[in-house]
């Protein structure tokens, strides 16, 4: 597989996104970006009360993390994502901007081509009780645990024809950023 110009690195809160996309980013030379950033505070307001977000909540958010992949790749820049991604419909925004999302998304006046971003997936795939196990560790995150199942509850996990390999949160950070820097290759 030819190295694409974007990574999303995809799975459930606390499935180790931001840690293995910051240290894929540290070793590649790419730009790195962690979605949770970019959340308005509307957002983390509503998941701090425990309140699951929804697709009105996150199609915006969504559509402003593919406009910020999509100007650095379109610049040159490699870029590395860690973002939920939870849904199919969710990796085709990021993919395909507001032309990947329902109509609510849409802006009039902009019309033509797509811009599309080339995107591997790395889906960090783990048990529930991992996770959960990770979670409870993890200090001052505006996510807490007891959302942990609605995400598990809405994950729609990679499948073909899009473009992803799936590692196992189970392998120590070594060897998952080796699995996906064998992959890039």
């Amino acid at each position: 597989m030819a190295a694409l110009p974007a990574l999303l690195v995809m799975g459930v809160s606390g499935s180790g996104k931001s840690t293995v996309g910051a240290q894929l980013a540290s070793e590649l030379g790419w730009r790195f970006y962690d979605a949770d950033d970019y959340h308005p505070k509307e957002n983390r307001v509503k998941m701090g009360k425990g309140i699951p977000l929804n697709d009105q909540d996150r199609i915006p958010w969504l559509c402003n993390l593919h406009d910020i992949l999509l100007r650095d790749v379109t610049s040159g820049q490699h870029v590395i994502l860690a973002c939920s991604a939870l849904k199919k419909v969710y990796r085709d925004i990021l993919i395909r901007g507001k032309n990947g999302a329902p109509p609510k998304c849409d802006e009039p006046g902009k019309e033509g081509k797509p811009a599309e971003v080339q995107l591997l997936v790395v889906y960090l795939s783990g048990s529930f009780e991992v996770i959960s196990g990770r979670l409870l560790k993890r200090k001052g995150h505006f996510m807490p645990p007891e959302l942990l199942q609605s995400q598990f509850d809405i994950l729609e996990p990679p499948s073909a024809p899009e473009n992803f390999i799936q590692v196992s949160v189970d392998k120590s950070l070594p060897e998952m950023i080796a699995i996906i820097m064998e992959a890039l290759k």
